[in-house]
């Protein structure tokens, strides 16, 4: 993981923007690349953190990954809620309506890199000029449009906002499992949008039908 971008609770949110567009489209090249080369790359997997993670800020952490290739991996963090930050607030923060909204998304810490950076990871039942479809059934928007829909009561059927993503230089990831630091399983709707943060890990791991207990020096796929 990248190690220089200490995770901070921005003073003010935004969503990525024009960056954050090039960004996404930048993944959807390289993954379209790499599944043209390899099959055993872990786009639209799930990363869970084995309970011997040497990194506390991925200590029982689910991570989605939205990209995998020979490049490096990016992918965000969904069971750390933002305490302090609502949706009504975030979306007062980026002049948008209506508030008070008509329904709410998730506000999740997405990885310590760019932190002040949102991405709305999502079903792909909606979708905007820039959302990136990574994995069947599931998108990724940085645009501000996705908010105002979802505060008008539409949107995707599901979806959370996470600030900051985690990032894996290549090759970085296939090390960080060979050290037995994560394991890793398809992604599903239940363990995503997953309602108690407190119990994604444990839930992620019943996948697997595993027991935290077992897991203190094994490590694979599923």
């Amino acid at each position: 993981m990248r190690r220089n971008d200490p995770l901070v609770k921005p003073r003010k949110a935004r969503l990525a923007g024009a960056r954050g567009q090039r960004h996404i489209s930048l993944m959807a090249r390289k993954g379209k690349a790499a599944a043209a080369k390899a099959g055993d790359y872990l786009t639209g997997h799930l990363l869970i953190a084995m309970p011997g993670m040497e990194d506390p800020r991925f200590a029982q952490s689910v991570v989605c990954l939205c990209n995998h290739s020979a490049d490096g991996a990016m992918g965000l963090m969904v069971n750390r809620p933002i305490e302090g930050l609502a949706f009504d607030k975030l979306l007062k923060q980026l002049g948008l309506k209506p508030v008070p909204s008509q329904r709410q998304i998730r506000l999740v810490s997405g990885g310590p890199v760019e932190a002040g950076r949102g991405f709305v990871l999502h079903t792909d039942d909606w979708s905007a000029d820039g959302s990136l479809g990574f994995s069947t059934g599931l998108a990724l928007t940085a645009s501000v449009d996705i908010l105002s829909a979802i505060a008008s009561g539409g949107g995707p059927r599901q979806g959370l906002l996470a600030l900051g993503y985690a990032g894996w230089a290549p090759g970085q990831l296939e090390e960080e499992i060979q050290r037995n630091s994560w394991l890793s399983v398809p992604a599903d709707e239940a363990l995503l949008f997953h309602q108690d943060a407190s119990t994604a890990w444990h839930a992620a791991l019943a996948k697997l039908k595993v027991h935290p207990a077992w897991l203190s020096s094994a490590a694979g796929h599923a």
